[in-house]
């Protein structure tokens, strides 16, 4: 039977006080779905304003993002479903990819704790990779506890952010993540780190969005 998962993209074009242009990592949507397409899992794209989804750092001469970029799942992704409009128990994960875009729209965005919530709360796996774990950020399954609290996590360290786009965010992810509870580590700049906690499942970079989505395949098979 196909698994499902669905990709919540950033709408955010731009951020911060110098107008910096962003919008979803491209290669934090190319590797991850290149990876699922090839072990047949079928992925779909949300947005929370649906429609066009903005990109950054695109590589041509990444063959994995050329292919995506040329894609019928890119024009797909340029038509994204509005995220009212879809209920996340009808997938088996979903993946929130990083970018310095969801740190405007994606983060404590109600919309996006409300996916978050129901695909946790009806079984299904929540997955984010570099700054797309932002989305877990004041999260309540409904006991007042942060959904973070006591779990395993990862996400774009500070270490990284020094360098990449400290006057950009509005915060620093890992300290976010830390001040809500979550256990977080990291590996070493860019270097690729992922993190499993049960039905969790976080990326740290971009190089750590293709493992997550191998680390994604083989926990939906266990479950299967």
């Amino acid at each position: 039977m196909t698994k499902h998962v669905l990709f919540i993209v950033t709408n955010a074009a731009v951020i911060g006080p110098h107008n910096r242009k962003t919008g979803f990592f491209f290669a934090e949507v190319a590797h991850p779905f290149e990876v699922l397409d090839k072990a047949g899992i079928a992925v779909e794209f949300a947005s929370p304003s649906g429609g066009w989804t903005p990109y950054d750092a695109y590589d041509e001469k990444d063959p994995a993002q050329k292919e995506f970029f040329e894609s019928k799942a890119f024009r797909r992704l340029n038509r994204s479903r509005k995220l009212s409009e879809v209920d996340t128990a009808d997938y088996d994960a979903i993946l929130v990819p990083g970018g310095l875009g969801p740190m405007v729209d994606i983060q404590r965005n109600p919309l996006v704790q409300e996916a978050i919530v129901r695909a946790w709360n009806t079984n299904k796996f929540v997955t984010a990779v570099c700054h797309g774990p932002c989305a877990l950020l004041g999260v309540d399954l409904g006991n007042g506890t942060p959904f973070v609290r006591g779990k395993k996590v990862t996400g774009f360290s500070v270490k990284e952010e020094f360098d990449y786009a400290r006057e950009d965010v509005p915060y620093e992810l890992e300290e976010a993540l830390r001040a809500e509870g979550a256990e977080y580590s990291s590996a070493d700049n860019w270097q690729p780190h992922v993190v499993v906690d049960g039905r969790l499942i976080t990326g740290q970079n971009p190089a750590s969005a293709a493992p997550l989505a191998k680390e994604l395949i083989a926990a939906l098979q266990k479950q299967a």
